[in-house]
């Protein structure tokens, strides 16, 4: 059973949502601010956050930025097609992933069942025993830990999961189309900038100077990779 909070200032779209995701696997939330999102997560133990960005008292930034501060469950972002700066900026402070009014319901679906998969896959551990390393970085993915230079580094569970693909594959350059394929099992549409915004996410996380990054290279109009380097 999965708990999922639905927040959206608009009372229509919170209704066409739980339409939507009427499944007996979840137990949906309703909050029509950011404020009131908060207090939700506060009481109840929230496995994912579906959260519009313009609402009145508190907005989903805001939020979203006080959701990070507490928690990694996964927060897809409610967005019109006219605000891609808000989209950009809601991956840059901890979104997972956004959906695009108006909604298509296999959408919604599919990306709501695909967070989660990967959430509770980073939460209940997985059997492979293997400790990836990439310099100071290593992430144990039997824990599902990651540290760097020995301190533990949080991360969320997208980039978590775009941390391991490359990992596990060091020196290799995957095309962010590759890496959106891969990580949000979706077609790539929009994943030059969703995945540029999450990898500049793990640089600020885990690189000393994220402009001139050790570890998490770009390969100018190619991709990314983790760069092998000699201990």
């Amino acid at each position: 059973m999965y708990n999922i909070l639905i927040c959206d200032d608009e009372r229509d779209i919170v209704n066409a949502l739980k339409i939507y995701l009427n499944d007996a696997n979840y137990t949906l939330y309703e909050a029509f601010t950011g404020k009131e999102a908060l207090e939700v997560i506060e009481r109840e133990e929230i496995h994912l956050v579906l959260m519009d960005i313009m609402m009145p008292e508190m907005d989903g930034m805001e939020a979203m930025i006080k959701i990070r501060e507490r928690s990694n469950v996964p927060v897809i972002l409610l967005t019109a097609k006219s605000e891609d700066s808000d989209k950009i900026l809601g991956l840059t402070v901890g979104a997972d992933d956004y959906i695009t009014k108006p909604f298509h319901p296999v959408e919604v679906s599919a990306r709501v069942k695909s967070q989660l998969r990967r959430y509770m896959q980073l939460g209940a551990g997985n059997i492979q025993p293997d400790v990836l390393k990439c310099g100071g970085i290593e992430l144990n993915d039997t824990q599902k830990r990651v540290t760097l230079d020995g301190e533990e580094v949080s991360l969320t569970p997208t980039e978590y999961e775009i941390l391991k693909l490359l990992m596990q594959h060091p020196g290799e350059v995957f095309s962010p189309r590759k890496i959106y394929q891969k990580i949000w099992n979706d077609l790539p549409y929009g994943s030059e900038n969703t995945v540029a915004v999450h990898i500049r996410h793990l640089r600020e996380k885990l690189e000393i100077n994220p402009a001139e990054p050790r570890y998490l290279k770009v390969v100018w109009g190619q991709g990314y990779k983790c760069e092998k380097r000699k201990e």
